[in-house]
């Protein structure tokens, strides 16, 4: 079945409270949105379930008007209890199989990969069990620490030549690189701090989803 418009992970926000600089995480999601985030993920590995589950319903109330989809990030709990449209795992997350089983059959899931091994299983996994894979990191960042060697541009080619999945490229991916990234292969860019940490979200989304635009629009025609 298909659950997950490709065009739907374009522009994939990843929240991150340490970087709102003491903005409302509603007002900066809603104005990234604004701008032309067509995805959010809610990532706050610092909060607890009662409060985690606060933002999840906060932030499934400010989409659903714009059609943008929540992702919850490794709680599967909570993904059911806001009625998240997807889930994204990592590595020492539950086992993709195992949330597969769990979630109603429209949510979609994600996987992140790190190595090239990690591509290799997610190939190998029960059809229909995966939406897309989160290259992980493509650049060095900061909100990454706990992570391998970054992938570069010749890395996420080489996930791309070995999977017909999606991939969102995330890690160290801002405005001055985001047309490379395209270019090597993602269907989507996942953005951290040149998002949450940007004076103006808004016009900062603007921007990068412009290029996300031009370069899938002409990668789309050189296909046809």
């Amino acid at each position: 079945m298909t659950r997950l418009n490709p065009d739907a992970l374009r522009l994939y926000l990843v929240t991150d409270q340490s970087l709102v600089r003491g903005r409302p995480l509603a007002d900066v999601v809603a104005a990234a949105v604004q701008g032309g985030v067509s995805c959010v993920q809610l990532r706050e590995k610092n909060l607890g379930t009662r409060d985690f589950l606060a933002q999840a319903l906060m932030l499934k109330k400010l989409l659903a008007p714009h059609r943008v989809p929540l992702v919850i990030n490794d709680r599967i709990d909570i993904a059911l209890a806001c009625g998240a449209e997807g889930v994204h795992l990592g590595q020492s997350d539950l086992p993709v199989t195992e949330a597969r089983r769990l979630l109603p059959p429209e949510v979609f899931i994600g996987w992140s990969v790190e190595s090239m091994d990690e591509v290799l299983q997610s190939v190998a996994l029960p059809l229909d069990s995966l939406d897309y894979l989160g290259v992980s990191p493509i650049f060095a960042t900061p909100t990454k620490t706990d992570i391998g060697n970054a992938w570069g541009l010749g890395g996420l080619a080489r996930v791309r030549a070995a999977t017909r999945l999606p991939l969102v490229a995330i890690g160290g991916i801002h405005a001055g690189n985001a047309r490379q990234v395209l270019q090597a292969g993602a269907d989507g860019l996942a953005v951290v701090s040149a998002l949450c940490a940007a004076d103006d979200p808004q016009a900062a989304a603007a921007g990068i989803r412009a290029m996300c635009d031009q370069e899938l629009t002409a990668r789309r025609t050189a296909n046809d």
